[in-house]
């Protein structure tokens, strides 16, 4: 990897990937719509010589070609919100794969574990059946079978797949993510889902190690591959950590259906986030087995140590 950009570079993920790019010294441009955004981050990392911005649309292929540069590896960490992902996520796949097809760029694209569907292994593998029976499963398989497409003739695809996650840089895009920043800031916090079943979350910095560890590899692409997190854990235990780490005790109030129905009468994406639920009560586990076979031990941070630095930072920030 001579140089990276970064799609949705101000992003949970793409922040984040950002970060462990100019931590390990590759020339890096992030690309946004903010420049303000952008700015933050780059005055974040100590304005370094080898972060360059780029402020674009990348529902606009000619944008992302201008801002490439000489780079040879795109991360598409661009997202839709839930409630415009049927009708904006293809295209905006669509533009960002053309702009890499154009350069031969090889394309590191982080997704979710949506297109599994329900679960059919105790630890799911990359060859586990997709099966969505949700709206956005669907969506999300046709969204891959998009980027594995046949049309791309010199775009070189990986789509990397992470369980939920959480992390400084996570947002509403992550189930946790808006729980433990409304902990941060001692505010009354939902969880989603129910709060006594043992999930899987991925600690981001993990993710963006091993997430640019497969990006580095010439023999990862044209694959599907699961960044698994460390250990399951039950929201009480993650509100207990979080609540330990801010000294405050804040409510917690859990979302089951009806809890998501009535609050997306007045915030949209919630009611999208209902037949989502399946997730929280069945929840899968992804294996890494077949990361760790191919490219080596994979980074594991304790939810204790994790969740406590989230905090932290997050009220650091304030």
């Amino acid at each position: 990897m001579k140089k990276a950009i970064v799609i949705g570079a101000t992003g949970g993920t793409g922040a984040v990937i950002v970060s462990e790019l100019v931590k390990r010294g590759v020339p890096t441009i992030a690309f946004g719509r903010s420049n303000t955004k952008l700015k933050e981050i780059a005055i974040r990392h100590g304005n370094p010589a080898h972060l360059s911005l780029a402020v674009g649309d990348a529902c606009r292929p000619d944008e992302i070609v201008a801002a490439v540069q000489d780079a040879d590896v795109l991360f598409h960490c661009a997202n839709v919100p839930y409630n415009e992902m049927a009708s904006k996520l293809t295209p905006l796949g669509e533009s960002i794969m053309e702009a890499a097809d154009r350069l031969s760029m090889k394309v590191v694209v982080v997704d979710g574990i949506y297109p599994y569907g329900r679960r059919q292994m105790d630890f799911v593998t990359e060859e586990h059946p997709k099966q969505p029976h949700t709206k956005k499963g669907k969506v999300r398989l046709a969204f891959e079978q998009m980027v594995f497409s046949s049309r791309w003739k010199k775009a070189r695809p990986m789509i990397v797949r992470l369980p939920d996650y959480y992390g400084p840089t996570a947002n509403q895009a992550s189930y946790l993510g808006g729980t433990l920043e409304a902990i941060a800031n001692v505010k009354m916090s939902f969880f989603i889902g129910n709060m006594r079943t043992p999930r899987e979350y991925v600690y981001l910095p993990d993710a963006a190690h091993m997430i640019v560890e497969l990006a580095r590899n010439e023999h990862a692409y044209g694959e599907n591959w699961n960044i698994p997190g460390s250990d399951i854990i039950t929201g009480h235990e993650i509100v207990r950590i979080a609540q330990q780490a801010s000294g405050t005790k804040n409510p917690v109030i859990a979302l089951g259906r009806i809890g998501l129905s009535l609050l997306g009468l007045f915030v949209p994406v919630m009611k999208e986030v209902v037949e989502m639920l399946y997730l929280t009560e069945e929840p899968l586990r992804l294996s890494g087995e077949k990361y760790k076979r191919r490219i080596g031990s994979f980074s594991s941070t304790k939810p204790e140590i994790g969740i406590t630095a989230t905090i932290r930072e997050l009220q650091n920030k304030k």
